[in-house]
């Protein structure tokens, strides 16, 4: 640890990019936000994947907000088999880590949106055997 995930795509083929490293990989951000970050963290002396998605500070109204935050609802479960399949050596060298929850954080400056969400464990979103 540190360890982080960045993972973009891009909107003309629908390819994913994963980038794993100390830092986020903010070189890869675009001005639309519509990034997934994740970091191995310690809480209370416990680990989980804390992911940070960005939903708005402002800029849009609350419709465009919403339709963000349904696209990011939508798309997290590929999200996280993406990272989790791009990460798959990590998960061989320590198995224990897809008993790790996955705690989702929506940025926003609207409350409705602003919140903290469960998503289960990292094993939710294996597509190995």
């Amino acid at each position: 640890m540190p360890r982080r995930h960045t993972l973009t795509h891009s909107d003309s083929t629908g390819a994913l990019f994963l980038t794993i490293g100390l830092e986020y990989a903010w070189d890869k951000v675009n001005s639309i936000r519509d990034e997934v970050l994740g970091e191995w963290r310690l809480d209370g002396g416990s680990l989980i994947y804390a992911v940070s998605v960005y939903i708005d500070q402002g800029e849009y109204n609350q419709s465009a907000s919403a339709r963000r935050y349904e696209t990011f609802r939508r798309e997290l479960p590929l999200a996280f088999t993406a990272i989790r399949y791009g990460d798959r050596y990590l998960f061989d060298v320590y198995p224990e880590l897809d008993r790790t929850p996955v705690i989702v954080n929506f940025v926003s400056s609207y409350p409705l949106f602003a919140r903290q969400e469960s998503w289960g464990a990292f094993r939710d979103y294996s597509i190995l055997p």
